[in-house]
């Protein structure tokens, strides 16, 4: 499955973003990679396991900046805290959703 967005990810510039959902077992996990957008690389892997009263769900990201030395810098800067917001975020919004697992 190919998904394509448009993000903003540095200084509220639009860009385009396409992932690719490329490995799938399912009830277990899934893994998309970009295909084309503003990283060097971006390997993200969902992670689904069934625990008492629900499921846990696991995030594994692995992603470079481009440019170099400017793109390490931006990651430190502002990147990895936006990445950091995002995925505070998601994990906020579902527990809303689904509520807390005791």
């Amino acid at each position: 499955m190919i998904i394509t967005y448009k993000i903003s990810p540095l200084l509220g510039i639009k860009m385009d973003w396409m992932t690719e959902i490329t490995h799938v077992k399912e009830g277990e996990y899934f893994v998309d990679e970009q295909r084309f957008g503003p990283y060097a690389l971006w390997h993200h892997q969902h992670h689904f396991k069934a625990i008492k009263g629900g499921v846990l769900m696991n995030d594994i990201l692995y992603y470079a900046i481009p440019l170099g030395f400017i793109g390490r810098l931006a990651n430190t800067v502002l990147v990895g805290k936006q990445l950091k917001q995002i995925f505070e975020y998601r994990e906020k919004a579902i527990r809303e959703m689904f509520g807390e697992i005791s």
